[in-house]
């Protein structure tokens, strides 16, 4: 089994959950760290219990020819010049959400990326979440019939309290609500539905609590979409609520109904109509990065490049599915009417 060296490139809140993660994986070290600001390699080493180098120079770090990944935890405004970057020097690609900011910019990596050849890992990882393993498992077993209606909530209020506040509160790195973190119920109910959306409308709002005025975009949007054929969905995107962390699920089918970690089936019987039953899932709780299930989808990234195969679930070309729909979503609040999908080129 190969293990691959990594360069982390932006080392702020989001790469020490990267770093932990990826070298639990057993399948890749870090051995790399770009940073703006000066960093301490012995430091680093220590603390991560390995030999790492630190570089202020990107284009050094990417000349070296055993670095064989890199993980971009940089701003968001960054992504888009990092990734090209790294694609031109040939490395594999780990990326945070939001993959831009921008339209342009999403189809520019996706260019730079497919003219590299290399293969990529998104980090929408609540997909690999055990709520959204045993959702799909459920979907997958037919449980629920056709699905016809879906809604995938984010509640998280992302306060001073929280590591992400210090930037997220700009429209340059954090963009809108859904770019800022709602865009893991997007991609969730994307998840969950499949087929491809046809068109959004999308309304936005705030909060009146002074603790989340620093906050330059509205920090409460909701999501209506319509599927091509004729399906529906809902997400709501709500990063100023004070409350504890809810990622909402409810999906409705011709057989039965999931919420959160209940659901109902007209395919299994014995089961009371009337009550729900549970299921052994373990529900995201929890904004912190420590707490995302990153081991596991890195893990998968990793068996994905040993075997020559595209990252299953979130690849860069999956992952642009998502991503376009949230910019439809926000283009959409921004002008007051439905936005086609079809308008994004």
């Amino acid at each position: 089994m190969k293990k691959y060296n990594v360069g982390i490139i932006g080392y702020g809140w989001v790469a020490t959950a990267h770093i932990p993660a990826i070298n639990a994986t057993g399948r890749a070290q870090v051995t790399a760290i770009y940073s703006s600001r000066p960093q301490d390699a012995a430091a680093l080493s220590a603390q991560y219990g390995s030999p790492i180098q630190t570089f202020t120079d990107l284009d050094a770090m990417l000349r070296r020819p055993d670095i064989d990944v890199v993980s971009i935890c940089s701003y968001p405004s960054q992504h888009a010049a990092h990734v090209i970057a790294a694609a031109k020097a040939g490395k594999q690609i780990i990326l945070e959400k939001p993959l831009t900011l921008a339209l342009d910019e999403a189809n520019a990596i996706s260019d730079a990326v497919k003219k590299a050849g290399v293969k990529t890992c998104v980090c929408f990882e609540c997909r690999f979440s055990s709520q959204f393993q045993v959702t799909k498992s459920v979907i997958e077993a037919g449980l629920l019939g056709t699905i016809h209606y879906g809604e995938v909530d984010y509640y998280h209020g992302i306060g001073p309290w929280y590591g992400q506040f210090r930037w997220n509160t700009g429209k340059k790195n954090g963009g809108s609500s859904l770019l800022s973190a709602g865009c893991h119920a997007m991609d969730a109910l994307l998840l969950c539905m499949g087929g491809e959306v046809e068109s959004v409308t999308s309304y936005a709002t705030r909060s009146k609590n002074a603790v989340f005025s620093q906050y330059e975009y509205p920090t409460t949007s909701v999501t209506i979409l319509k599927f091509n054929d004729g399906r529906l969905g809902k997400v709501a995107s709500v990063i100023d609520c004070i409350q504890p962390y809810y990622f909402h699920t409810h999906l409705v089918g011709s057989e039965g109904s999931l919420l959160d970690n209940k659901f109902h089936s007209n395919k299994l019987g014995g089961l009371n109509k009337h009550a729900w039953s549970n299921l052994s899932m373990k529900m995201l709780d929890s904004g912190d990065v420590s707490d995302h299930p990153y081991q596991m989808q890195f893990d998968t990234f990793f068996s994905s490049l040993e075997n020559g195969k595209e990252m299953p679930l979130t690849s860069l070309a999956e992952s642009m599915r998502s991503h376009r729909v949230v910019l439809a979503a926000d283009r959409s609040a921004e002008l007051g009417r439905e936005v086609k999908l079809s308008e994004l080129k």
